[in-house]
């Protein structure tokens, strides 16, 4: 099945007459846009996966305290910096400890995974924390090649294949497989009386074009894509086709931010997220190190040319120059709403991170939950 007859299937069976205001985000404060938050329950050296999972957990309740819009945890697998492996699972316990933030993946790896139990994961949750779940899409494996095989057991398929198995999982949403389609009489469950909105995510122009056509939502992954991201909201725009869930594009953009006391602060904090891509790319993942280990590493040449790069992209410094650095990016690129990461060693630094950006835009709500 095409992705047309994909989008013609959402137009006939819509995805409910308020689609689009469960997408649109919400600004608050002075902020001009929507702010969010991408978390990984970021695991660093000296704690364990419990700690970070817990740490998100408080991440989420004073997010939701503060006022930021939406909430996603992303899919990685094989790191052990990360603790996000499972979104679904992840986010039905964030649900259960939140009550009005919107929670949802940033993202679910469709390839790695059935359409049907993605359907039927996220109906599920859907059904445990109704109107507040988003299900976002990527097409990459969030993972090496070795564990993507591993995860896809020889299944024959992969992000080439994404456009097709995007059309099988709406359809499983939606219920709407046309008479004679192998699945016409499969149903996933459950099903709430609504169903959560897809996002696709992405780093290049693929994902782009593809939400673009479809008319679905668009978040492109800023944070560590910087070089594609004009070249891709342009294409989404220029592509864009209105659907039942969107008349106009919507996009978002995750950023890197980190705010401390000065920008010195920052950049000593960021510098420990930045040592760790260098590892993840040099194919030995670990642990988030912390700034005294990322300070005392004996770069290389190459490596301080990478460390500088990366720390180029990261929106860091005060509160108030974190918060102009966000407006300047959002004015830049023209983007609907800004999810903001930090994916630093420390879980008090993380959460005086965020909470420092929400003061620096009035956002309504009071102080960081405790523990």
């Amino acid at each position: 099945m095409t992705t047309e007859d994909s989008q013609e299937s959402r137009q006939e069976n819509g995805a409910g007459p308020h689609a689009a205001d469960a997408i649109r985000g919400t600004s608050r404060g002075t902020a001009p846009a929507p702010l969010s938050i991408l978390d990984l329950a970021t695991v660093g050296v000296g704690h364990t996966p419990a700690q970070a999972l817990a740490a998100t957990t408080t991440l989420a309740r004073s997010a939701e305290q503060w006022g930021y819009h939406r909430f996603w945890v992303a899919e990685h697998h094989g790191m052990p910096g990360v603790a996000s492996s499972t979104p679904a699972v992840l986010l039905a316990h964030l649900g259960a400890h939140t009550t009005t933030l919107r929670l949802g993946s940033g993202g679910v790896m469709l390839p790695n995974h059935a359409p049907l139990a993605i359907a039927e994961q996220f109906g599920l949750l859907e059904s445990l924390h109704p109107g507040r779940i988003d299900l976002g899409l990527g097409r990459a494996p969030g993972t090496d090649q070795a564990t993507a095989r591993a995860l896809r057991r020889g299944l024959g398929e992969g992000a080439d294949d994404f456009p097709r198995q995007l059309s099988e999982l709406t359809h499983f949403l939606d219920g709407s497989f046309p008479a004679g389609h192998p699945y016409e009489r499969l149903t996933a469950v459950p099903r709430g009386e609504g169903r959560p909105p897809v996002w696709l995510l992405g780093s290049s122009g693929f994902s782009a074009q593809l939400a673009g056509r479809l008319g679905l939502p668009f978040a492109f992954a800023h944070h560590f894509s910087s070089a594609n991201t004009l070249p891709a909201l342009d294409l989404y725009r220029s592509e864009f086709r209105p659907s039942a869930v969107l008349d106009a594009p919507y996009a978002l953009i995750g950023v890197s931010a980190v705010a401390a006391e000065d920008k010195d602060s920052a950049r000593r904090l960021a510098r420990s997220a930045a040592l760790g891509m260098l590892r993840l790319r040099r194919g030995n993942p670990g642990p988030i190190p912390t700034p005294e280990e990322a300070e005392a590493y004996p770069y290389s040449p190459v490596e301080a040319d990478f460390i500088d790069d990366w720390l180029g992209n990261v929106v860091l410094g005060a509160p108030g120059e974190v918060a102009d650095g966000l407006e300047a990016l959002r004015k830049r690129t023209g983007v609907d709403e800004l999810m903001v990461t930090s994916h630093i060693h420390g879980h008090e630094a993380r959460l005086r991170s965020y909470g420092r950006i929400a003061e620096a835009y009035g956002l309504t709500g009071g102080r960081a939950v405790t523990v």
